[in-house]
């Protein structure tokens, strides 16, 4: 049976999981699903169409599920899901989509920690972390193993690709291409090493992903143009993967500062 703490407030229409914790002063309201095992700790607040995965762990004063700040949203039905074994601490915020039947999705094995925000619709993939007050705006994709330093902020529509680093205080207006690593604005600095050894990516992989970023974010053509030049020279499934999401459709552009004499970076092997 679940744990309930007496000073918790929860609807009739709630479902909670077998063996779930509720502590202290925690509100769940409206139709939320909890699923198996999950601990939510004093003070957190979830509302609405909302989906709890087993496992998770909620921390004081995350705030789950509530309606979009999004001005196009009427109070029609919509969702947030949260996946499998996701933490989520202090003052986290993730916010239902905004258009009818439409769901905010965050996976499975997230951590997402103190003061971050996932803005309506988004889709966070697994295992991405989320270090203090880093921002989704709305509609943002995020593909799995993506790490966020802290502070980082990323503009509405963009789309991030699998296993990038975005550093601490970035700012993202434009897509970020997987694998790579971005600082400051919109820049691409090389591969994300550590991340991709961490994941065990071939050294194959690697070294052509370390070439692909040379031929094109350093290259004076533009990117679409140095993409196609080098589209029938890559051999490896990441550099194949970087090739289809550079050359897919994008509303908001490439992230990728062009090098100059006076501002490249070297990357550092």
């Amino acid at each position: 049976m679940p744990m309930i703490h007496p000073t918790a407030v929860i609807s009739r229409d709630a479902q909670i999981g077998q063996d779930a914790e509720i502590g202290p002063y925690a509100v769940i309201e409206g139709p939320v699903t909890i699923g198996r095992r999950v601990r939510i700790l004093a003070h957190a607040y979830l509302v609405g169409h909302t989906r709890i995965g087993d496992d998770c762990v909620i921390h004081p004063f995350a705030a789950i599920g509530g309606p979009p700040q999004d001005y196009a949203h009427t109070g029609q039905r919509s969702y947030c899901v949260v996946g499998d074994r996701t933490v989520i601490r202090e003052g986290v915020t993730i916010h239902r989509a905004t258009d009818p039947e439409a769901t905010t999705e965050v996976g499975e094995d997230c951590m997402l920690m103190a003061y971050c925000h996932i803005a309506h619709d988004c889709r966070v993939d697994h295992h991405v972390v989320m270090t203090n007050a880093a921002l989704l705006a709305g509609h943002v994709q995020v593909g799995h193993h993506t790490v966020f330093g802290g502070l980082a902020a990323v503009h509405q529509f963009v789309r991030i690709g699998e296993m990038a680093m975005i550093g601490g205080r970035a700012t993202l207006t434009q897509d970020a291409a997987p694998f790579m690593t971005f600082t400051e604005r919109n820049r691409c600095i090389g591969i994300n090493r550590v991340g991709l050894r961490r994941r065990d990516v071939p050294s194959q992989d690697i070294d052509e992903l370390r070439h692909l970023h040379r031929q094109v974010f350093r290259s004076a053509k533009p990117l679409r143009q140095a993409v196609h030049n080098v589209a029938d020279q890559v051999h490896t499934a990441s550099g194949r993967r970087l090739v289809e999401f550079l050359l897919a459709g994008s509303k908001r552009g490439i992230a990728g500062q062009r090098p100059t004499p006076a501002n490249a970076t070297m990357e550092k092997d």
